[in-house]
């Protein structure tokens, strides 16, 4: 038997190990080195050799501890994402888009069964009846990283079981420490940071793994220390290098289904606690309708992320969230204009770079819909739009 996979070439070794794991599920216990060993000599009643008992706990340590065998690729300082489609493809995205891991699996029950695990260690349910689960883990890996998990299961995954793991490690890049980097273009820079001391509200848009979340940390960190942050979050991301930020992190409903504590419920929150700054980490709902209202009440210099494919589609983008909480078309262009004053788009190539791609300024039309004008393009640099905004800038600063 080998710590892989040999367990299935030994009907007897295989069911061993079957009760030793059905054992340790039963008990309360930490699957602990010593516990597991203490487990798997009781079930052989003795008669196992010191290399089956050495090959059982690596088996069991790769069934029952973390994240299995896909621990060693969350231990890889750059991975962000770990993609499992079935037993045989393993994929992991470090940075430079997604390349072919050689982890294996046994089989799509050994799959299964590391998603049905690390489903309920984020207390969600994994089964027939409910084949797919969207959940947080912590302290996976050897950095002990918040790892957001989803997972889907046959027949609905006609491929074998899915699993998805993003790592989110917490955003800490400051302006400079980015601009240095490439990310941000030198005009872009001395314009971001107008943009924070003059307390315009803003959002940063892009799509998956853009870098969204890293700007908007290194944008609030510009803010001044005396000032207050809120930061509410579905993930703790955000991670400002600043004195005073306080997060709220929402959560997902148990395995009865309770508990829940939505993002929503949560600025309604942060209004009630003093804030300089409400921050949302990511705005993908209905919470849209409460931030505006937020931003609409005195509280200047809000922000959040958007996932979004450019700064124009933002107004249309906003749309669709806010038709979840129940705002109309023309309620949300009316707020949206009033809260909102810039967009910044971030982008990502297929050889992994990251960085700021344009700067908008929100204007409402003359038919009362909201539009974005490009201020800035890392493409073309400033743009005849410019000068409204630096004339708002100029106006916020004189202050």
């Amino acid at each position: 038997m080998t710590a892989g996979g040999g367990a299935g070439t030994d009907p007897g070794r295989a069911q061993l190990l079957t009760r030793v794991r059905e054992k340790l599920a039963a008990t309360a216990q930490e699957p602990t080195p010593e516990v597991m060993a203490a487990v798997v000599r009781a079930e052989a009643g003795g008669v196992l050799g010191d290399t089956d008992l050495l090959d059982a706990l690596r088996f069991l340590q790769t069934e029952l501890v973390g994240a299995g065998r896909l621990e060693v690729l969350l231990a890889g300082p750059a991975v962000n994402d770990i993609l499992v489609v079935g037993p045989k493809q393993v994929w992991t995205d470090q940075g430079r888009g997604l390349e072919r891991s050689d982890v294996e699996f046994e089989d799509d029950d050994a799959v299964r069964r590391l998603a049905m695990r690390l489903a309920l260690a984020a207390g969600k349910r994994l089964d027939d009846a409910q084949p797919w689960v969207d959940g947080q883990l912590t302290g996976l890996g050897r950095r002990g990283y918040s790892v957001r998990l989803h997972a889907v299961i046959p027949p609905i995954a006609v491929d074998g079981t899915c699993l998805s793991l993003r790592v989110l490690r917490p955003a800490t890049q400051n302006l400079d420490a980015l601009a240095r980097s490439g990310a941000i273009d030198p005009e872009a820079l001395a314009l971001l940071e107008a943009i924070v001391d003059a307390r315009l509200a803003f959002l940063v848009v892009g799509g998956t793994g853009a870098g969204k979340t890293t700007l908007l940390s290194a944008l609030l960190g510009r803010v001044d220390p005396a000032e207050r942050i809120l930061c509410v979050e579905d993930a703790v991301e955000l991670a400002p290098q600043h004195p005073h930020v306080v997060r709220l992190v929402a959560r997902t409903p148990n395995v009865e289904g309770a508990g829940e504590v939505p993002v929503r419920a949560l600025v309604r929150q942060a209004l009630r606690m003093r804030p300089d700054r409400i921050v949302v980490g990511e705005v993908r709902g209905a919470e849209v309708v409460d931030l505006l209202t937020a931003m609409n009440t005195g509280h200047d210099g809000g922000a959040g992320t958007l996932h979004a494919n450019s700064t124009a589609e933002v107004p249309a983008r906003m749309e669709a969230l806010a038709a979840l909480g129940g705002m109309d078309r023309p309620a949300l262009h009316s707020q949206l204009a009033a809260a909102i004053s810039v967009v910044i788009g971030v982008f990502r190539d297929s050889a992994g770079s990251r960085g700021v791609s344009e700067i908008g300024m929100l204007r409402r039309d003359d038919d009362g819909l909201v539009c974005v004008d490009a201020v800035w393009t890392r493409a073309g640099g400033f743009t005849s739009a410019a000068t409204a905004l630096a004339a708002v800038l100029d106006g916020r600063l004189a202050r």
